[in-house]
C-alpha cells in the first residue's frame, strides 16, 4: 500500500477529439512517441485500458470508456460538485455534522474528496483507490497535497481489514468500467466496512446503473447493517444512495432532519432541503423498505421500519 500521490513520468498525451459533434481535447498517460491515431481509435472501440481524460473547456472529466464518465469538474469551480449523485452523498452532514474522519474509497476526480477538505477544516480525510494511474491523474483535477488528505494506493478489500473503529463516516464509491467493483459484491465486504466506524458511525454508498445489477450489493449491505439502511433517489439520473447506520433504534424525525437541513443550507454550498427531499422519497420505495425489513433482526421488525440514527440537535 502506498499513501504517496504518484506523479506522471511523462506529460499526458494530448489527442483531438469530438463527443456530440464538438471539439474536445482527449488526454491520455502514454509516452509522447506513441501513435495518436491509433490511441484514439482504440478509446472510440472501448479498447483502451486506461483511465483517460476528456477535456472541451468547460469540463474535465475522467473516463475508463466512453460509456460511462466516473468524475467530472467545472474548470472555473473546480471545489463543486459537479455531479447530482455526489450532492447526495453529502447528506451524511445531517446526521454527522463535525465527522473527525472520514474515509472514503474510490478517488475518480476526486470531487468528494476536495469538497470535505475545503468545507470540513477539522476533518482528516483518507482516500482508498486501487488504480495507481487514477492515482497519477490527481493533478489534473486540482487535487489538494496536504497532510489531512491522504491517498493510500490499495483494494478496498485488503485494506478495510486492516483496521476497526476509526472512521465517523465511509464513503463507498468504487468503479470500474463494468459498475461498482467486483470486490464489494461479499456479505464480508459490507461487514468489514461496518467494523471501521465509529460508534454511531454512518455509511454512505453510490449504487448506480439498473436496480438488476446492484440489489444484491443492497442485500449484502442490508444484511451487513440489521435492515439499518435508508435509500436516497438522485433526481434525473440513475443513481440511489445508501445511507447504513451503525447505531440502532430510532426512526428518522423528518421535522427534525428538515430544521437541520436550514440549518446546514447556510454553512454549505448544497440545497440540503432538496437533499432530505430525495431521502423521503427513498424512504417511501417499497421494495427498498422490503429489502431493509429482511434484513431486521426478528425482535426489531414490531418497531420502525426505518432503523436509522435520528439527526442531531
Amino acid at each position: 500500500m502506498n499513501d504517496k500521490a504518484m506523479s506522471p513520468s511523462t506529460p499526458l498525451l494530448e489527442l483531438p477529439g469530438r463527443v456530440a459533434g464538438a471539439a474536445v481535447t482527449v488526454r491520455v498517460l502514454e509516452p509522447v512517441h506513441s501513435d495518436p491515431a491509433r490511441l484514439y481509435e482504440q478509446i472510440q472501440a472501448g479498447r483502451y485500458s486506461r483511465p483517460f481524460i476528456i477535456d472541451d473547456g468547460e469540463t474535465r472529466q475522467l473516463l475508463f470508456g466512453l460509456d460511462f464518465i466516473q468524475s467530472s469538474m467545472r474548470i472555473d469551480e473546480p471545489y463543486a460538485l459537479d455531479f447530482a449523485y455526489t450532492r447526495k452523498m453529502m447528506a451524511f452532514l445531517l446526521f454527522v455534522p463535525d465527522p473527525g474522519h472520514v474515509l472514503m474509497v474510490g478517488l475518480g476526480g476526486g470531487s468528494l474528496a476536495k469538497f470535505c477538505h475545503r468545507h470540513l477544516p477539522r476533518a482528516r480525510l483518507t482516500v482508498v483507490e486501487v488504480d495507481p494511474d487514477v492515482i497519477t491523474l490527481r493533478g489534473e483535477f486540482d487535487i489538494p497535497d496536504d497532510p489531512r488528505l491522504a491517498i493510500v494506493q490499495a483494494d478496498a478489500a485488503d485494506y478495510l481489514p486492516a483496521a476497526e473503529g476509526d472512521a465517523d463516516v465511509l464513503l463507498l464509491d468504487g468503479f470500474d468500467c463494468n459498475g461498482i467493483a467486483p470486490a464489494f459484491l461479499s456479505r464480508g465486504f459490507y461487514r468489514m466496512a461496518r467494523r471501521r466506524l465509529r460508534p454511531g458511525g454512518l455509511l454512505v454508498a453510490n449504487f448506480a446503473g439498473p436496480r438488476k445489477y446492484w440489489s444484491r450489493h443492497l442485500t449484502f449491505l442490508n444484511q451487513a447493517f440489521d435492515g439499518q439502511v435508508q435509500l436516497g433517489t438522485v433526481p434525473g439520473g440513475d443513481n440511489h444512495i445508501a445511507f447504513a447506520f451503525d447505531e440502532a433504534g430510532c426512526a428518522i424525525d423528518w421535522q427534525q432532519l428538515e430544521a437541520q437541513a436550514a440549518l446546514l443550507a447556510d454553512q454549505f454550498p448544497l440545497d440540503f432541503p432538496a437533499i432530505v427531499a430525495s431521502l423521503r422519497e427513498g424512504a417511501e420505495l417499497r421494495w427498498a423498505k422490503a429489502a431493509s425489513a429482511k434484513a431486521l433482526p426478528i425482535q426489531q421488525t414490531k418497531e420502525s421500519h426505518l432503523w436509522t440514527k435520528s439527526t442531531p440537535t
